[in-house]
């Protein structure tokens, strides 16, 4: 997720420009650049870092002109850095672009642009865009851009400026937003509504495959073939602060339902277009290199840690490798069995979490082969591990992790699955079943998020709970621990998850009349046992809120209330059934007059010990 901008109109662009963009930097906050053309040639200033370093970079010689496209970036192809910092442009220098998405192609496209003497100078994704534009371009703008279109696969916002067409942006979508602010004799562009807000507040939100001609006087919308497409406006009633949060109260609902498309971003590139093998460039493994793989050891903390543990599954029960799972805080001080032989996983939303860097420098002066699953590029363990899988989740504002955690599954999983293949543990139609059930993930998480009442009624009535109880087996006891953190981090109710075989050892005992137990039931294998475990907290009088999947009648006879997920594999239902358990403590949270984006005595990345 990255941030774009872009004016034309009568006034200095640049002061737009930075303004927008820090209205946007939730969306990426690595680097920033911006492009202005002066009336001769377009000057790109562009930085690593937040954006306040631009800022004072050009605070005493402000790029002149009055039109100019702007960035502030998330990296995801190339590590932060200044020559990483959109915007991006050719090797003439008359075309500039910046993008937000994921370009599949592109090490295709470079590597053909590279034969035909194009010079790179970053490393990223995005930069094939402008060289392409460079390479189609004979004088017609509009025809270039079509033709770069054509040709590039994957997601993408995109706006492009030429030297030669000081008057109009190009502009274009697919799966990531783009909306243009209609002015008085000048027009903008934005990735969100924030930017803008403050300039106009009528809109046109492009759709999928449409692009636009803006200039400072009109805007023309056009489908792919050119047959102009009519717009209507949207006028925009929200306040400045509630349009940063996308019209969303809080930062952590807003990314709860950013999940379908952190997902689908995460196996963008990933999944063979055959569904036949997951596939990981990053990685490029051999046959031989994952024969060498004795034992995988996986340590985080916190949420990342929960799902390690759903990792253990995936991988032990896929892959067949033996898996501990250990708390980062805990490993380098219990002598761990690790050596050159050992695969040591280590998952980090932030890459900066100082425990799971120490478990990640431990690992390695044991021999061990290391792999980061993080979400920021050029982190400190992403730099420190051998080798990374990033997950394309965006910028994750609320302390509480939610999309990030989602997609940490997602990349396990596909891990799994990927080793699985090389091992051959798994036959290959069962590999294409669970590839196709991941490519369905996206929809189904949308169709959770579309009717939200049920869980908002639950925890409007038990929200004043002190005590509440998670029950799961197997995979679903995994998710029961992370529901329960949920819940207790935001709303500050006393949650515990325990495996529901367990429930005899000790924890009967804190079952009483009237408290609610969330039992997961989704695990087709374990279910007879876990209905039973049902039935032993009902002989006790507590509240049960069944989580099972669409078609399972049997599961309402046992239970007060019941939320269903999308029918899907069993290993695909972890990635489903924690969604509505991140809903109710959030509005668990809310039903309480907590503060649900910043929690008491919690911080968004652990940076000490």
């Amino acid at each position: 997720m990255c941030g774009i901008v872009g004016y034309v109109g009568p006034k200095q662009a640049a002061p737009f420009l930075l303004e927008g963009l820090t209205k946007l930097e939730y969306r990426g906050y690595d680097s920033a650049g911006i492009a202005v053309f002066d009336g001769n040639k377009i000057n790109v200033e562009k930085s690593v870092g937040r954006l306040s370093i631009l800022q004072k970079k050009v605070e005493n010689h402000m790029p002149v002109g009055t039109i100019g496209i702007g960035h502030t970036r998330w990296a995801t192809h190339g590590r932060p850095s200044d020559v990483n910092s959109h915007p991006h442009t050719d090797c003439t220098g008359r075309f500039v672009v910046v993008h937000n998405g994921i370009i599949e192609n592109y090490l295709h496209i470079k590597e053909r642009l590279i034969a035909k003497g194009h010079v790179f100078t970053s490393e990223t994704d995005t930069e094939v865009v402008a060289h392409l534009v460079e390479e189609y371009y004979t004088g017609d703008f509009e025809a270039a851009v079509k033709k770069v279109l054509a040709e590039i696969d994957g997601s993408y916002a995109l706006v492009f400026m030429c030297q030669d067409h000081p008057d109009k942006l190009i502009c274009t979508k697919q799966d990531n937003p783009l909306v243009i602010g209609l002015g008085e004799g000048e027009n903008f562009i934005a990735s969100d509504i924030p930017a803008i807000i403050n300039r106009t507040r009528k809109t046109y939100i492009l759709s999928d495959g449409e692009m636009a001609i803006v200039t400072k006087d009109s805007v023309w919308v056009m489908n792919r073939q050119g047959v102009p497409v009519t717009k209507k406006i949207f006028e925009v009633n929200w306040d400045a602060e509630a349009a940063e949060k996308g019209g969303y109260e809080h930062f952590m609902i807003k990314e709860i339902y950013e999940q379908p498309k952190a997902i689908r971003e995460t196996m963008t590139g990933r999944l063979a277009k055959d569904d036949s093998r997951v596939v990981f460039d990053e990685l490029k493994w051999t046959k031989e290199d994952v024969a060498n793989i004795k034992k995988i050891v996986i340590t985080a903390c916190g949420t990342a840690f929960h799902a390690g543990i759903v990792g253990k599954y995936y991988l032990e029960q896929l892959a067949r490798i033996p898996v501990e799972v250990d708390i980062a805080s805990e490993f380098r001080y219990r002598s761990p069995l690790t050596d050159e032989q050992t695969l040591a996983i280590v998952i980090s939303q932030s890459g900066e979490t100082s425990d799971t860097l120490a478990a990640l420098k431990e690992a390695k002066r044991l021999g061990a082969r290391t792999l980061a699953i993080t979400n920021v590029v050029g982190s400190s363990i992403a730099r420190e591990a051998d080798q990374v899988i990033y997950t394309w989740a965006g910028p994750e504002i609320a302390v509480a992790s939610t999309k990030a955690y989602t997609t940490q599954l997602i990349s396990v999983l596909m891990l799994a699955l990927y080793l699985a293949d090389l091992k051959g543990t798994l036959p290959p139609e069962r590999i294409q079943e669970l590839i196709k059930g991941l490519r369905a993930l996206p929809g189904q998480a949308h169709e959770l998020l579309e009717d939200v009442e049920p869980v908002k009624t639950f925890a409007q009535q038990y929200g004043f709970n002190e005590d509440v109880f998670f029950i799961g087996r197997s995979l679903d006891y995994a998710v029961a621990l992370e529901g329960s953190l949920k819940l207790k981090e935001i709303s500050y109710i006393h949650a515990e998850a325990y495996a529901a075989g367990e429930l005899k050892h000790g924890t009967l005992a804190l079952i009483i009349e009237g408290v609610p137990v969330i039992a997961l039931a989704t695990q087709h294998d374990v279910y007879e046992k876990m209905l039973s475990n049902i039935k032993e907290v009902k002989a006790r009088d507590a509240v049960v809120i069944g989580i099972a999947m669409k078609g399972d009648e049997e599961i309402k006879k046992y239970v007060d209330h019941t939320i269903f997920i999308p029918a899907t594999d069993k290993y695909l239902a972890p990635i489903l059934a924690v969604i509505p358990l991140q809903l109710l403590a959030y509005y668990a949270a809310v039903t309480r007059g907590a503060d649900v984006d910043k929690p008491r005595n919690l911080a968004k990345s652990v940076t000490v010990e």
